[in-house]
């Protein structure tokens, strides 16, 4: 299995941190939040990693090379502007080739084992949900029987940690785009299942989350 770690936002609520270095390098007890990743990934036997890159991206490139200190090959994606999630997933799929692969948002840390996920998913994605997070009380999709669902119930928040077909993607067009429209029509014809997580994950989104984690790593 293929990995794509997204690393292409600017990372607006961020900032100042952000105006001088791109978020995925933000440091996390003393290394790049991004770093966490690649040794997960390298654990899992997940060697083949594709990342994106907009805001500051020469500064990911040069922190991380093509991945030797971790065991990975790492090939890029660079975007001369953010396409978002779903643009930036449909670029690079001549990267991550025909079989499905993983995704995994840069600003999140957790330790989630990859290992874990399934090489060949139900349906047309398999996501990793998560408690709601104080800044997202509302969630993102109902779990049933493995099946994410978009009506009434508990509702879980989306990890940024997933599996995904090349299918999901049939029809969209080069540009700009969101993910999140893709899922939900996904979901609504019952087509991706999901898995409920309760370990440690954060959100790293704002100087305030970035501190708390910090604190807890230290």
């Amino acid at each position: 299995m293929k990995a794509m770690i997204l690393a292409a936002g600017r990372g607006e609520r961020m900032r100042p941190l952000t105006d001088t270095t791109p978020k995925p390098l933000l440091q996390v007890a003393g290394r790049p939040l991004i770093e966490y990743h690649l040794e997960q990934l390298a654990a899992a036997d997940i060697t083949e990693v594709v990342i994106n890159h907009s805001w500051l991206g020469e500064q990911i490139e040069r922190a991380l090379g093509a991945g030797d200190r971790w065991g990975v090959r790492i090939s890029y994606s660079p975007e001369p502007e953010p396409l978002e999630t779903g643009g930036g997933i449909l670029q690079a799929l001549p990267l991550l080739g025909k079989e499905p692969f993983l995704v995994v948002n840069g600003d999140v840390w957790c330790d989630y084992p990859f290992r874990r996920l399934p090489s060949r998913p139900e349906g047309v994605a398999h996501l990793v949900l998560v408690d709601n997070p104080p800044h997202r009380p509302q969630g993102d999709f109902g779990l049933r029987d493995g099946r994410l669902h978009c009506g009434s119930g508990r509702r879980l928040t989306y990890s940024g940690i997933g599996i995904y077909r090349t299918e999901l993607f049939q029809g969209c067009r080069p540009g700009r785009f969101p993910l999140a429209p893709l899922l939900r029509r996904a979901v609504r014809q019952g087509m991706v299942a999901g898995e409920h997580y309760t370990g440690r994950w954060l959100d790293v989104g704002t100087p305030g989350r970035l501190r708390e984690l910090n604190e807890e790593m230290r």
